[in-house]
């Protein structure tokens, strides 16, 4: 679906001229589950905003109601604004959706149309995201991610097993299924990565309190160090009780499902994490992002980005307290499959390339076309 808006002067004279909505569905290699839900594919949605010959990309993992939203409502929101004004855009889509609530698709559709307007700035000055925004850091740690509730023992070890033989330093598991079964698997990862690589479990909020603070002792014994969504992220008081009995060695982490700052600024104020996460494909975009990490580096908290590598090398690149990025299996799957430009860990490192400006990506539209929705 294509929405085609006219100009209007801007501060820098480089109006938006155009908006390019794609949606793919994009089936799993294999059927995936966690602690509380399961799924056989995943839907793309990819937004090109124009200013005359250039162009930008931007995407969320989201419903493909999420680009009717952008066609019927933000393309006009936008329409001729100024694209180096990218927080102004980003201001005028926010007040547009008032009255359809700001969590969920709302907020995903602004985040694709964000990253875009990003993009396309960071192209019409020919620079690089991470030049434009500003380098804390050259590169970023990455953790590999997968390790779904669906996979067998032996998908199980060969997945984080390749991943420690590809030289990446942390794993990610998930549980919360079966608490018995997360025993057997807890043990069997950590049999097959060794013991020089970090073991991360993320129950995605499967635990009840007490099932939390039991497996927490269990997963001390295997060495797991990071422990995310034990209980629900809605239950900050919980979150903040299994932090504060944690074995020392282990962080509590959450905030995936985060959509605007004062859900942020709510789970900082109650002690809930100590290592707080964030997807710029939900919390309303880079522009989004990049104020929740300020607010995180306001509380001496390091933060993690969640899912979708491709779009958050180089913003998380800008800030001095990114941990790492999850390197979420199904997520760089899809990019390297939609993007040339996705970019292939090295030793557990993601680094942006300088020599492609914005984000780097160009959508491979003839690999995606028998997936389009």
């Amino acid at each position: 679906m294509s929405t085609v808006v006219g100009t209007r002067p801007g501060l820098s004279g480089a109006a938006l001229t155009g908006l390019d909505v794609s949606v793919y569905t994009i089936p799993t290699d294999f059927p995936e589950s966690d602690g509380t839900y399961a799924w056989d594919k995943t839907t793309l949605v990819v937004v090109e905003a124009y200013s005359g010959k250039t162009w930008g990309l931007g995407y969320t993992y989201a419903d493909a109601a999420t680009a009717t939203l952008i066609k019927t409502l933000l393309a006009n929101v936008v329409q001729g604004r100024d694209v180096m004004s990218v927080p102004g855009c980003w201001q005028a889509m926010v007040q547009a959706i008032r009255n359809l609530g700001r969590p969920g698709i709302s907020s995903m559709a602004i985040a694709a149309v964000d990253a875009a307007l990003w993009d396309l700035k960071a192209r019409l000055l020919d620079l690089p995201l991470v030049t434009l925004l500003g380098a804390a850091q050259p590169e970023i740690m990455i953790y590999g991610s997968g390790g779904f509730t669906s996979y067998s023992d032996k998908q199980l070890r060969e997945q984080l097993g390749g991943w420690a033989k590809q030289g990446i330093k942390r794993v990610k598991m998930k549980v919360g299924r079966n608490a018995q079964a997360d025993i057997r698997r807890v043990r069997a990862a950590r049999a097959v990565i060794g013991d020089d690589v970090a073991l991360f479990v993320d129950a995605n909020g499967a635990y009840d309190r007490k099932q939390a603070q039991a497996m927490a002792a269990f997963f001390e014994k295997e060495g797991v160090t990071w422990f995310e969504e034990p209980v629900s992220s809605a239950d900050l008081a919980g979150l903040h009780l299994i932090r504060d009995r944690a074995p020392a060695g282990m962080e509590i982490a959450a905030g995936e499902y985060g959509y605007d700052l004062d859900y942020f600024r709510c789970m900082l104020e109650a002690g809930a994490v100590d290592v707080l996460q964030a997807d710029a494909t939900r919390c309303v975009g880079i522009t989004g992002f990049l104020r929740v990490g300020t607010l995180c580096q306001a509380h001496n908290l390091p933060f993690s980005a969640h899912c979708a590598p491709s779009l958050h090398v180089h913003p998380s690149c800008a800030l001095p307290n990114f941990r790492h990025l999850e390197y979420f299996h199904d997520h760089v799957r899809i990019e390297h499959m939609a993007f040339d430009g996705a970019l292939t860990q090295h030793d557990g490192l993601l680094t942006p390339d300088l020599s492609r400006p914005g984000l780097g990506l160009d959508l491979r539209r003839a690999d995606l076309d028998k997936y389009a929705a």
